[in-house]
């Protein structure tokens, strides 16, 4: 059985709390014993969270443990064959458990930080913060036809002024692949380059500009709406709220822990790429 480098070292570390005696929870329930050794379902929570991300998607439910058990099995027997020749007294293995050992308690932290930092009335204060903060913005949606030169622009033009479907011109002869019958969708000033921004948000709904030169050749724009654009609900960016929020509470006990630490880096300490973050 398969396990990536990151899988492999989170086993080690399982196995030596094997190995050293670690006691369990009372409640825990034996899944599995192996020449004597239990493996609980506390066991199986705490192997399901270090390959679980690694697992083929599609296993899932009762099968996703049953696979995850009989990784710990082959965990098992496989420690107990590298304990046997003596495995554990390399130094090799002590800087990995001593590694993992950190990186636990580090994640440990972290998770609780997260938890901490993420209540409902945090995230919403994060949010109405960021969503008072914006700005009105107008933004636009609006078909376009781009083509290579003035003269192809002009008749273009004089077609679709001559009644002929927008959209069904743009398929025939738009240069631009990215949209289907010239349509663009919504999208603010700065989305696009100044030159078609100016002409686009200057049209009324409806309204089709005159041939407009940009850096990608020459459009011609028939402008469908304008609206004002709405900051996004809350539950719609939750989840990006979340992620920040977590990630400046991280970094923010990192920046207070070092700066209580004495950190002497010796000569012999790679370099940082001049302008990086130290």
């Amino acid at each position: 059985m398969k396990t990536s480098s990151r899988g492999a070292l989170g086993a080690a570390l399982f196995s030596a709390a094997l190995i050293c005696g670690a006691s369990m929870p009372a409640e825990a329930k034996v899944l599995a014993r192996v020449n004597g050794a239990e493996i609980t379902d506390e066991d199986l929570k705490v192997a399901i969270d270090d390959i679980g991300q690694g697992l083929p998607p599609q296993v899932q439910g009762p099968e996703r443990e049953a696979y995850v058990l009989d990784y710990l099995i082959d965990l098992k027997i496989v420690a107990r064959k590298a304990e046997a020749e003596k495995m554990a007294d390399n130094p090799d293995f002590a800087r990995r458990m001593a590694y993992q050992r950190d990186k636990a308690l580090m994640e440990g932290l972290f998770g609780r930080i997260a938890k901490d930092a993420t209540t409902d009335v945090e995230l919403r204060k994060v949010y109405n913060e960021v969503a008072g903060s914006q700005k009105p913005e107008q933004e636009a949606r609006a078909l376009h036809i781009l083509v290579a030169t003035e003269d192809e622009a002009k008749a273009v033009l004089k077609r679709v002024k001559g009644g002929e479907d927008f959209a069904k011109v743009a398929d025939e002869v738009s240069k631009d692949p990215g949209s289907q019958g010239g349509d663009l969708g919504w999208f603010t000033r700065e989305r696009m380059v100044p030159e078609f921004s100016e002409a686009a948000f200057k049209l009324d709904k409806g309204q089709i500009s005159d041939p407009v030169k940009s850096q990608f050749g020459w459009h011609v724009i028939k402008l469908e709406e304008k609206r004002a654009k709405t900051f996004p609900d809350f539950e719609q960016v939750k989840d990006q709220v979340k992620a920040y929020v977590v990630q400046k509470a991280q970094t923010d006990q990192i920046v207070k822990l070092r700066e209580g630490a004495k950190i002497e880096k010796t000569p012999d300490a790679p370099a940082a790429p001049a302008g990086a973050a130290k």
